[in-house]
C-alpha cells in the first residue's frame, strides 16, 4: 500500500508498505482523507525528534475496516475521526479526564508496519498518511456519515489543539479578550475557539496580509500584521494570548501584551533545546505561562461535540481546507505549507 515515509534523511512516497492484522482491541482505519500538520514537517526537519523509519501523518479520517477482538463501539464501515491519544483508560491521569497527560501515550511509538521485511514506526500513535493504519479502539472516533472526511480528519489534530486550547486549557469566559499569534491552521481554530466562547474582541496577528480574509471568516475582529499594533486595539492587553507558531522570541511578545490576570497559552513547537526569556517581575500580577498538549482534549467526549457544532454550522471545517493533493503530491503539499500559502493541505487517497 502507499505511504510517506520518513528514513532520517529524505521523504518518499513508497507503494510496497505493509501492515499487520489488527489484535485485541484495535481498529484497522482505511484511510481517505489526513491533514497535513506542521508537526509531520517538524519531524523531517528535526525539530520533533523521532525514531525512524516512520510512516508520517497524525491527522486523518476514514472508514473502518476491520476490528480486533473486545472492540465494540465502531465496527467495519463506519466513519471515523483518528485521534493520536493511545491512552491506557486505567492510569490516573485518564481516570481524572486528562488523556493527554497519560505516560503510556507519549513516547512509546509501535511498529505496526513494515517494508520488505523490515518494521517502521508509527508516528504519533496514528501514521495517517498511508493508505490503511491501525490504532487503539479509543482512538477511532465515530463521527456521522454526512461529513466529508476531507474536513472530519481536521478534528483529530488541528481543530481539537486549537478550540480546545481555548475551550479547555485556557477556558476562555464570555466577553473576555484574546490575542491569536499566527494565523495558520492552529491559529485559526484558535480564533473560532474564541467566537464559540463569546470573547469580545479576537485579535489576529500575522505578519502575511492575505490571512486576514481567512481570520476573519473565522472569527477575529481585528487583524494586524505585527504585535507591536496590539496595544494600540487593547491599550491594558488581554486576558489571553496564544502563541500558535513557535518561535521563542514570540513568546516573550505574548507574554509581554498580557493584562493583569492575563495568561499566555504556549501552541506552536519550539525545538527541546531551545530557550525563552522574559521578565518575572511582570508574573506578580498573577500572569500565567501555560502549556498545551493537544488542546488538553479528551477525543472521545470533544470529535463528537465539534462534529455536532459543525453540523448546525456553528464550527467551520470545510472552510480550513485549502487546498487537497494525491498522496503522491506529498512534496508540494510540504512545500505550500512551509509557505503559508495554504491554512491546511490535505492528502486524500
Amino acid at each position: 500500500m502507499r505511504a510517506v515515509v520518513f528514513d532520517g534523511k529524505q521523504v518518499e512516497v513508497v507503494d510496497d508498505l505493509e501492515i499487520r492484522d489488527p489484535g485485541p482491541g484495535e481498529v484497522l482505519v482505511g484511510i481517505r482523507a489526513a491533514g497535513l500538520c506542521h508537526s509531520d514537517i517538524s519531524v523531517t526537519d528535526g525539530t520533533i525528534p523521532f525514531p525512524v523509519p516512520v510512516v508520517l501523518g497524525h491527522e486523518g479520517a476514514g472508514v473502518v475496516e476491520a476490528v480486533g477482538a473486545g472492540v465494540t463501539h465502531v465496527a467495519p464501515g463506519d466513519h471515523v475521526a483518528l485521534s493520536t491519544l493511545a491512552g491506557c483508560g486505567a492510569c490516573a491521569e485518564c481516570d481524572r479526564g486528562r488523556p493527554t497527560m497519560c505516560r503510556k501515550a507519549i513516547g512509546m511509538p509501535g511498529q505496526p508496519f513494515s517494508r520488505g521485511g523490515n518494521p517502521l514506526y508509527q508516528f504519533a500513535s496514528n501514521s495517517a498518511f498511508a493508505e490503511r493504519t491501525l490504532v487503539k479502539a479509543v482512538q477511532a472516533i465515530k463521527i456521522p456519515d454526512d461529513i466529508p472526511l476531507t474536513s472530519a480528519a481536521l478534528m483529530g489534530c488541528g481543530v481539537v489543539t486549537g478550540v480546545g486550547a481555548v475551550l479547555n486549557r485556557a477556558r476562555v469566559a464570555l466577553g473576555e479578550t484574546v490575542v491569536v499569534i499566527g494565523t495558520g491552521g492552529i491559529g485559526l481554530n484558535v480564533i473560532q475557539g474564541a467566537r464559540l466562547a463569546g470573547a469580545s474582541r479576537i485579535v489576529a496577528v500575522d505578519t502575511n496580509p492575505a490571512k486576514e480574509e481567512p481570520a476573519r471568516l473565522f472569527g477575529a475582529t481585528e487583524f494586524l500584521t505585527s504585535t507591536d499594533d496590539v496595544r494600540d486595539v487593547l491599550p491594558t492587553g488581554a486576558d489571553h494570548v496564544f502563541e500558535c507558531v513557535g518561535r521563542t522570541g514570540l513568546i516573550r511578545t505574548a507574554i509581554d501584551l498580557l493584562d493583569r490576570h492575563g495568561q499566555a497559552i504556549l501552541l506552536g513547537m519550539t525545538a527541546p533545546t531551545d530557550e525563552a526569556t522574559f521578565l518575572p517581575a511582570a508574573m506578580f500580577l498573577d500572569k500565567s505561562i501555560l502549556g498545551c498538549r493537544y488542546g488538553s482534549s479528551r477525543p472521545q467526549r470533544d470529535i463528537p461535540l465539534y462534529a455536532e457544532l459543525y453540523r448546525q454550522g456553528l464550527l467551520l471545517l470545510d472552510e480550513l481546507v485549502t487546498e487537497t493533493y494525491p498522496v503522491e503530491d506529498f512534496a508540494k503539499a510540504a512545500q505550500d505549507a512551509e509557505q503559508g500559502r495554504v491554512a491546511r493541505g490535505v492528502l486524500v487517497f
